[in-house]
């Protein structure tokens, strides 16, 4: 079981996608991940519909099929099919786990979870250095400012010519 966690956390994070502004993962690589038939897991999901509000699944539009299909190069990817794949949230997921209750479906389930907590980790450590580089950028930007309106001043000519100072003696 340690082996497929291991395999497993690579194959997971290439299977995320951002749809609607959600993380998400399409049934059709649940179903891989899983080992089951995409059909199979959609029947299972359809029978315990009520576990399944739209925050945790939503079907995908042939638009959104169509312009995911067109970011993947894989010319095969998603097969014929009938109808578009089911895209399911982090809670959506966590929920398959009810409904798919298997040994390999427990994995698999623990190691998405796993993985989603990453990313969201690598996000907030993103943000967070994101800000402190403004931060830096704010910093720096007006004490450089000072260091180059200095060599700017240093750098022009003087406006009207300096009076000589001393005696004359040709005069």
């Amino acid at each position: 079981m340690k082996n497929i966690a291991v395999v497993l956390q690579e194959q997971v994070e290439k299977k995320i996608y951002l749809i609607r502004g959600q993380k998400v993962m399409l049934s059709t690589h649940l179903a891989e991940l899983y080992e089951v038939e995409p059909r199979a897991l959609v029947q299972a999901v359809k029978r315990n519909i009520v576990r399944f509000p739209d925050d945790f699944m939503f079907q995908l539009t042939a638009e959104e099929f169509a312009d995911l299909k067109s970011q993947i190069v894989t010319s095969s990817w998603g097969g014929l099919r009938r109808a578009a794949p089911y895209a399911f949230t982090e809670h959506g997921v966590s929920m398959l786990s009810s409904v798919l209750n298997s040994p390999r479906a427990i994995q698999v389930n623990i190691q998405i979870m796993r993985t989603f907590a990453k990313l969201r980790e690598m996000m907030v450590a993103n943000r967070d250095l994101a800000w402190r580089l403004d931060q830096l950028e704010d910093k720096y930007d007006r004490q450089f400012s000072v260091v180059f309106d200095a060599i700017r001043g240093l750098m022009s000519l003087p406006s009207k010519p300096k009076r000589k100072i001393g005696f004359n003696k040709g005069q």
